[in-house]
């Protein structure tokens, strides 16, 4: 019954209406006149577009915006921005007084190493993994139409490459996490043929192998029983009704040596596309053991995705998020210096994921190590989203993390998408713009040194300054005492 309450409340305005107006009297229409308006008001929500809640609640979700409205410039901040310039810890870009103009055409990041046959130019921002099942298939479409239109990425979440994926033409970076879904065999393994048929279509671009996450590093990933409907159920090959529990690690390979070689099966399956990895960074030791099984066996990933613990998820236990794993700028620095290490940055691009949202966020991860940058909450936000803190029960108001066809419907794709292609257009633009102001014209001239952190007061440290950063095969040659003990500890052949 509760799906029918914002038509009921509608056609019970409209009847009031017309009863009061077809009194005898002509003082009923002093009644008549607001529930007339309350209705009229309450079919434009309806048939809108642009505001999904609106549309799933009439009347009612126009409180939500009044108060958003109400609320003064500011409530929110933890203090004001000319105050946070002031405390330490505040990070600054570096503008240049012999700045440039900035390019008509944002660049873009080629995407492929020396094995791979079929490269692919990266946007600079695009959008992070979100699978369908966490959200609605009209979101998970918005999402690839908005690709689409502003050409960059979509990558599909470790749920699989459903249907919605693939219907709007935006192009794909098809994530294959623990549970193997869309490329799965009957007892949970991977299914090699289903994934060079799937990784043959010409939307997927890159394929991504999920080591971790940020907000859930060493836990599989949990898909709420209530959102495992007919569709996801097939596409996953799970029960209908019941939990999807993503194992937490991989049955394929166990060695970092097997990781490495499992990687390039991949893109020998799919054909040369660009295949790499994504990781939350835990021990930097780990890392470097992937990274001597590179060197050791002569194959790189072409890609690395890093995501910082402080991502959100409603897929994985709350204690988790930014409480294991590195931070983002941490796991960028990291990967960046040990791939610099043993001579092979050259081959690998770095991609950053994790609390993306602004022009200038783009650009510090950029600084810290990385060559292109994916968001996922604030494409949500483009999509829709309004942080109701629903996703785990299947009731987003706004329609975007639910599996029910009814809320779903208020999200109206065409418009979002639209949303989706102006939010990744403009922040792109705000990148260039800083870039140019600092006197950079592409993001490989950018360096350490131009971006500082306040330590203290009236002074403060350039990237180059806090952080050690590796000479091209510095680890061959001879690791610094920083280095040495991770390095030498570092086994291609064992994780543990």
């Amino acid at each position: 019954m509760r799906r029918f309450l914002p038509l009921l409340l509608v056609a019970l305005c409209a009847a009031a209406a017309t009863v009061a107006a077809a009194g005898l009297s002509a003082r009923w229409w002093f009644a008549a006149a607001p529930l007339l308006t309350a209705a009229c008001l309450g079919v434009r929500d309806l048939v809108q577009r642009g505001r999904s809640v609106a549309r799933n609640y009439p009347l009612v979700g126009r409180l939500r915006y009044a108060t958003a409205r109400a609320l003064p410039e500011g409530v929110g901040q933890e203090r004001p921005a000319d105050a946070a310039g002031e405390s330490d810890g505040h990070e600054y870009l570096v503008p240049s007084l012999r700045p440039v103009e900035a390019a008509e055409e944002p660049p873009v990041v080629r995407v492929g190493g020396p094995e791979c046959s079929q490269p692919y130019d990266m946007a600079l921002l695009n959008v992070s993994a979100m699978s369908f099942g966490a959200l609605s298939s009209r979101a998970v479409l918005a999402l690839n139409r908005g690709a689409a239109l502003g050409r960059f990425a979509q990558d599909t979440g470790e749920g699989g490459l459903s249907e919605h994926h693939l219907r709007g033409g935006g192009d794909l970076v098809w994530e294959i996490g623990t549970g193997y879904f869309g490329c799965r065999t009957a007892d949970g393994g991977f299914d090699e043929r289903e994934f060079a048929d799937k990784a043959a279509l010409p939307e997927v671009k890159c394929v991504s192998l999920k080591l971790s996450q940020g907000a859930a590093p060493g836990s599989g990933a949990v898909l709420p029983g209530v959102k495992v409907g007919v569709e996801i159920a097939r596409e996953r090959k799970v029960p209908v009704g019941e939990p999807v529990v993503s194992p937490p690690l991989h049955r394929t390979f166990s060695t970092p040596r097997e990781l490495v070689l499992f990687v390039a099966r991949l893109r020998e399956l799919a054909g040369g596309k660009p295949t790499g990895f994504k990781l939350c960074v835990g021990s930097r030791r780990e890392f470097l053991a992937v990274c001597r099984a590179m060197a050791a066996e002569g194959v790189t990933p072409d890609f690395v995705v890093v995501d910082g613990s402080e991502g959100g998820t409603g897929a994985a236990p709350a204690e988790f998020a930014g409480r294991l794993g590195m931070p983002l700028t941490q796991g960028l620095i990291t990967v960046h210096n040990a791939l610099a290490g043993v001579g092979l940055r050259n081959r690998v691009r770095i991609g950053a994921s994790g609390r993306v949202a602004s022009g200038s966020d783009i650009v510090r991860r950029l600084v810290q190590g990385a060559d292109y940058t994916n968001a996922a909450r604030a494409m949500m936000l483009a999509v829709g989203c309004v942080r109701a803190g629903r996703c785990h029960t299947g009731a987003c108001p706004a329609g975007v993390a639910t599996q029910d066809p009814l809320r779903a419907r208020a999200l109206h794709v065409a418009d979002k998408a639209r949303q989706v292609r102006r939010y990744q257009r403009e922040t792109v633009r705000d990148a260039v713009r800083i870039m140019a102001a600092m006197g950079v014209r592409d993001p490989g001239g950018l360096t350490p040194a131009q971006l500082v952190r306040r330590t203290g007061p009236g002074s403060g440290h350039s990237y180059a300054e806090l952080y050690e950063w590796l000479a091209p095969g510095e680890l061959l040659a001879g690791p610094p005492r920083s280095w040495e003990a991770d390095w030498k500890a570092a086994d291609p052949d064992s994780f543990g």
